[in-house]
């Protein structure tokens, strides 16, 4: 009996009709209190127990209190993603509720889903905090921390407290002594001087009516901290300040406000000092003294604006797994996980005794802690402690770590407990299957994200760097989105790529870019590819993967203004100019020994460069037809086909061979289309016989190895694509599980070797997500999910098309998308195949299954004709015989 018509026999007709709202967001948040924005725009995702659900009509409400300021009437539309406001002026600092009702495809309304949000500081007008600094003279970038001080009275009950702060720094409040909310290194990390996000916190329940007391500490943070290997002190301003504004709306319907001034006093706190790289250090004897009076300064209102993306929390906390006694007879606490956080401790010592906390990635083959990839980072918390028992923790920096040295008191294991913070992204996908190691890698890959996406993507956690490298962020962005929701949290960073771009077009190699001097002048106007591409290419993966056509907008004058800065760069179409990084880190000889053969794998720095401009030209097509750029559209067609023609006039033989014998040459001239299509199948076959000449192991570096298995798939060779991926030894992905136990992405293929030494110490990291980019082709390929683009971006329409092998007996794999969870879960053995598909409400899938010659195909028990099958919203049994 097919399945729909069991459920019928169980539930009355008219919930099989209907469709249910499951959840209700305000620009990509669940109940949002900083709405910064005069048109917000709503998306919901819906859910139903009968198959082919789609949504017909829908109708919007928003209400301030019982008054309404917009009804959008029934409209006709099967659109659920991003409708925007279009209603009465919003105000700030107001709640609004919003009501939702849906129809399905017979015209049967859903019930009334609601929801609320609530308006930041919608015009600068609004502020009237002053900007205030602490004046004091140890309050410099190696110096004391600093707290602010205020107090303020409650004079009869309140409807709603709401503060907004900020600060040039990192900052963290109290308010009567408890924490104001729950996020770490607030604001964040942003081109400060260009674009500066504040918080918005509801403080209803914290304050009393009476006197009020707020206490804010403010740290060096990224703002004045040493950035990057160049000691970048004082990068963004030499002294610190606060900016917080907090308003009180009575139940009398009065008003009022209070804000940082010169009234505000000072002092030091009992943090000594505070630096990203270094650490911090603490002294809990130090009882808050207030010394005097905080001084007002200028500061730029203009470019403030309410934080869009997930701020940093805390996440997952780790015990301890082992307690180690290194050589030297140090105590090692190891959590048994690479992570980025601190470690909270609670101790009991003499008053004056200090505690010293080192973090390390790794132990060395004696069993030593590894310093070295540190680089100058001292990667240290200390504490003096005040003779009594204390839970103790640092504030304004963080640490790459999975071992800890500890000195200067006895180890109790119980005492300590590793917390990772990153940004609190919202987890989408899961991916498992019968492979132990795979399932591994992919926990790696997972947890390099996780602790690398700490505001800003960051190459990595641990050493004098933590930079927002645009390559490593470009080559991961689509993996990123299967693991987690990074919709706000690259439309945040993406600003700061547009502010950042020089007045050329070019785009830094980093974001935040502090590798170059303020106002630089045009030798430092650079850009290269697969690097400053992540301007094009970061846009369009969010697109296609949330259909948040916004970004798309938002970044189009950036996007076309790095093509042009390209095209302008290049002669006659051909990009051989300039400073590349190219395929960094491929396989050379000298690494490792040589372990598969005697020859490196040097790509062309030109041929890599050719191929990402005609990347970025193909996108840019893409980006003017999806916005309507008719003009544009044509022109950067001419333009993708000049550049192709350019590629095979320079780099191939008439033959299709290209000057660069390597995987990645051939990769990246396949993924493109630069090879004509006569010639495709032999330089297919030149690639797979370069893989068999390193014995199934792969050569790429970091703009080669996203594209790898994907090509290997797209020309029907999974079987190679499969014992690349499955390969253990060096190089390969499961190399440093098998052989090393790694529990999150290396930097590079042998950041430890086989013989269990490490790589240059000068550019070794332990958690550097770039290599974790195969995670996109694990999902789409193994899993089997995917999107269509344009019309059905943001899996609105999807594919489903799992690809076996590796002799792998099952695979689960889930998305949690725009729309809701599609999920599948495939078994292969002895009698067949069997694939169970999700499919959420209001989209739809086309499913591709496997050829296994003219066996049978199932759809419910019901004989297929054909290996492709359209299917709507439900729950789908497919099996081969």
């Amino acid at each position: 009996m097919k399945l729909f018509a069991f459920i019928g026999l169980l539930l009355p007709f008219s919930l099989l009709s209907q469709v249910s709202i499951q959840s209700i967001s305000v620009e990509n948040q669940q109940n949002p209190i900083a709405i910064g924005v005069s048109n917000p725009r709503f998306s919901w995702k819906m859910s139903s127990v009968n198959r082919n659900e789609s949504q017909s009509a829908y109708t919007i409400q928003v209400l301030e209190g019982k008054k309404p300021v917009w009804n959008s009437g029934k409209v006709i539309s099967s659109a659920s993603l991003f409708i925007p406001y279009a209603g009465e002026p919003l105000k700030s600092n107001t709640k609004y509720q919003v009501r939702l009702q849906v129809w399905n495809a017979n015209g049967k309304a859903s019930k009334e889903a609601t929801t609320s949000f609530t308006t930041a500081l919608l015009n600068q007008k609004d502020w009237k905090a002053k900007w205030i600094s602490s004046g004091l003279p140890a309050d410099t970038v190696n110096g004391r921390v600093p707290f602010f001080a205020n107090q303020f009275l409650i004079k009869k009950p309140v409807s709603s407290v709401s503060a907004f702060v900020t600060a040039k720094g990192s900052y963290e409040a109290q308010i009567n002594g408890s924490r104001v909310g729950d996020s770490y290194l607030n604001p964040g990390w942003t081109s400060y001087n260009k674009h500066l996000q504040y918080q918005m916190y509801d403080l209803t329940k914290q304050v009393k009516q009476g006197t009020n007391e707020i206490q804010v500490q403010l740290g060096s943070g990224w703002y004045r901290t040493r950035l990057g290997w160049q000691n970048n002190q004082n990068y963004y301003g030499s002294q610190t300040a606060l900016l917080w504004q907090l308003e009180i709306t009575y139940q009398d319907g009065s008003k009022e406000t209070v804000i940082s001034d010169d009234k505000w006093q000072t002092g030091y706190s009992s943090i000594v000092s505070s630096e990203i790289y270094d650490g911090e250090h603490i002294d809990s004897r130090i009882q808050s003294k207030i010394i005097g009076h905080a001084i007002e300064v200028a500061g730029n209102y203009a470019v403030l604006e309410a934080q869009i993306n997930e701020p940093i929390k805390k996440q997952e906390v780790l015990g301890v797994k082992r307690v180690l006694t290194s050589p030297k007879g140090y105590k090692i606490l190891d959590f048994g996980q690479n992570i980025v956080g601190w470690v909270k401790v609670n101790v009991k010592g003499n008053s004056g005794q200090l505690l010293v906390l080192r973090h390390v990635e790794m132990l060395d083959k004696k069993g030593e802690p590894y310093f070295e990839n540190l680089r100058s980072a001292k990667a240290l918390a200390s504490y003096v402690l005040n003779g009594e028992q204390q839970a103790i923790e640092p504030h304004f920096t963080f640490f790459g770590f999975r071992y800890v040295q500890v000195e200067g008191i006895e180890v109790n294991p119980g005492d300590y407990q590793a917390i990772a913070l990153h940004s609190d992204m919202a987890s989408t996908g899961s991916f498992e299957t019968s492979n132990p190691l795979l399932n591994q890698l992919q926990s790696n890959i997972r947890w390099g994200q996780k602790g690398n996406f700490l505001d800003v993507p960051t190459d990595c956690p641990q050493r004098d760097e933590r930079l927002g490298w645009t390559g490593d962020a470009e080559v991961f962005s689509r993996t990123a989105s299967f693991n987690f929701n990074v919709n706000q949290f690259f439309a945040k960073w993406l600003k700061d790529v547009k502010a950042d771009q020089f007045p050329n077009g070019a785009v830094p190699f980093v974001i935040p870019d502090i590798l170059n001097k303020p106002n630089a002048g045009p030798e430092a106007q650079n850009g290269a590819a697969g690097w400053s591409d992540a301007s094009i290419i970061i846009p369009y993966n969010i697109y296609t993967t949330y259909g948040d056509k916004q970004v798309l907008e938002n970044q189009y004058e950036s996007m076309k203004a790095y093509l042009n800065y390209v095209r302008g760069v290049a002669k006659n179409d051909l990009w051989n100019t300039g400073f590349q990084f190219a395929d960094w880190l491929s396989y050379r000889v000298d690494d490792s020994k040589g372990m598969i053969g005697q020859k490196s794998a040097v790509t062309d720095n030109y041929l890599v460069a050719q191929c990402f401009f005609a990347y970025n030209a193909e996108l840019m097509v893409k980006t003017a037809r999806i916005l309507g750029k008719t003009e544009d559209y044509r022109e950067f067609e001419k333009l993708q086909d000049r550049i192709k023609l350019q590629f095979q006039k320079e780099f191939m033989t008439a033959n299709g061979r290209l000057i660069s014998d390597t995987q990645t040459a051939y990769i990246l001239a396949l993924q493109f289309d630069m090879i004509p299509g006569n010639l495709r199948a032999a330089a297919l076959e030149r690639l797979v016989n370069n893989i068999k000449s390193y014995k199934y192991h792969l050569t790429t570096g970091f703009l080669g190895t996203p594209f790898l298995n994907p090509v290997l798939s797209r020309f029907g060779r999974n079987d190679v694509a499969y014992s690349l991926l499955l390969q253990d030894t060096y190089p390969s992905w499961l190399y440093p599980v098998k052989a090393h136990g790694a529990t999150t992405i290396w930097e590079r293929w042998d950041s430890m070797k086989p013989d269990s030494t490490f790589q240059d110490p000068g550019m070794t990291s332990f958690n550097h997500y770039a290599y974790g980019a195969i995670g996109d082709w694990m999902y789409r390929t193994i899993g089997g999910i995917d999107t269509e683009e344009f019309d059905g971006a943001g899996y609105k329409q999807m594919v489903i098309k799992p690809e076996l092998g590796g002799k792998l007996t099952y695979a689960k794999t889930s998305l949690d998308t725009p729309y809701g969870k599609v999920s599948t879960d495939w078994t292969v053995n002895s009698t067949g195949f069997t694939l169970k598909v999700d499919v959420p409400v209001n989209t739809t899938a086309t499913v591709l299954l496997p050829a296994f010659g003219t066996n049978k195909r199932f759809y419910d028990g019901v004989e297929l004709t054909g290996d492709r099958v359209r299917i709507g919203s439900g729950s789908y049994t497919f099996t081969i015989n």
